[in-house]
């Protein structure tokens, strides 16, 4: 038996390996050639203490207080050279990515659909080459065919599989837009690299709230895709904000989501005080269904700085401090595309 463990790097890089039973996460990361801080691997230096983020492990008592103190242990914190794996995981590595001799990983995938769902969204989709391992939310860099950039977009699909599909805001004048608008076409091939990002689905152990801003929908969609294999029986709420009515895509997908995952509910909002939508304004004004219970949420919100920051504000206005609250920005632009 082997589990897979998933080292997130402090320069945003996540790696996956395979861990044997039995198998400390130091060996197995060296056994797959990545050369995690080590000095002693026996305990006693404390240059391998990461944290564990998510999974079951084995620490075993060879290791002395100095290296990893017993409040420590009980906040998470592992050492790498102890930490025996009893489940898959994931672990924080405090060091970037290439001070340990690895980095982000490429692979080739083929265009296999481009679609121009609004006037503000292009849904990509690309059949990789190879497997790509990523934690539902995460993101990968895509190189822009004919250039040497790249832009990040998170999946929107479901983790494991070689189908994979993002969400991509339609900036006019930008280099991806411009190519996926005008050029790109089915059997294309692109380059990917990655997984990269903290913002990712942890362990569902309480009533979630999922804000979503425009593009920013993507990695909730790949967050719900893992909802719906994995199941949870906790309440997930979404609400989904956009500018103007035809901003809003992926209603259809939500509402099968809604059909298939228990407890899970969503409301869309349109920022424009002209439309006709059922709910305008911003998504901090419809927080009445919002599992908050004065606290006791885990908060996800990806969108734009101008709703992240709002939201970040209508939570110190009600003096609520969620139980954990994990956001990610993004700023597309003519000159660096970045969405989520």
């Amino acid at each position: 038996m082997s589990y897979n463990i998933a080292l997130n790097f402090e320069d945003g890089v996540t790696r996956f390996i395979n861990c044997n039973e039995g198998e400390t996460v130091l060996d197995a990361a060296y056994r797959n050639q990545i050369n995690l801080p080590m000095d002693c691997s026996d305990g006693v230096c404390g240059t391998c203490k990461g944290a564990c983020q998510q999974g079951s492990y084995e620490l075993g008592d060879d290791y002395i207080e100095e290296a990893l103190t017993e409040d420590e242990a009980e906040q998470g914190m592992i050492l790498t050279c102890q930490m025996v794996p009893s489940s898959d995981c994931v672990v924080s590595i405090p060091a970037a990515s290439t001070l340990c001799k690895t980095g982000q990983l490429e692979t080739t995938g083929t265009v296999s659909e481009v679609n121009l769902i609004s006037p503000s969204a292009i849904e990509l989709k690309i059949t990789a080459d190879a497997d790509i391992a990523f934690l539902p939310g995460q993101y990968v860099n895509i190189t822009v065919p004919g250039t040497s950039e790249t832009r990040a977009y998170s999946f929107s699909s479901r983790p494991g599989s070689r189908e994979l599909s993002f969400l991509i805001r339609n900036v006019p004048g930008g280099l991806m837009s411009s190519w996926l608008v005008g050029q790109a076409k089915t059997g294309d091939k692109v380059t990917l690299a990655g997984p990269m990002g903290i913002f990712y689905l942890r362990p569902v152990g309480r009533p979630l709230l999922m804000l979503a801003g425009g593009t920013g929908l993507a990695p909730f969609l790949s967050m719900l895709e893992h909802l719906k294999a994995s199941g949870s029986s906790q309440p997930v709420h979404l609400i989904y904000g956009v500018t103007n009515d035809e901003d809003l895509v992926a209603v259809e997908a939500l509402e099968a989501y809604a059909a298939e995952i228990e407890n899970f509910t969503f409301k869309t909002v349109v920022a424009n005080a002209e439309s006709g939508h059922p709910r305008t304004g911003y998504v901090t004004n419809h927080m009445e269904d919002a599992p908050i219970n004065d606290g006791d949420v885990d908060v996800y919100l990806c969108g734009p700085p101008p709703m992240v920051d709002a939201v970040l504000g209508f939570f110190r206005q009600e003096g609520i401090e969620p139980a954990s609250f994990h956001y990610e920005r993004f700023t597309p632009s003519v000159a660096t595309e970045e969405a989520a």
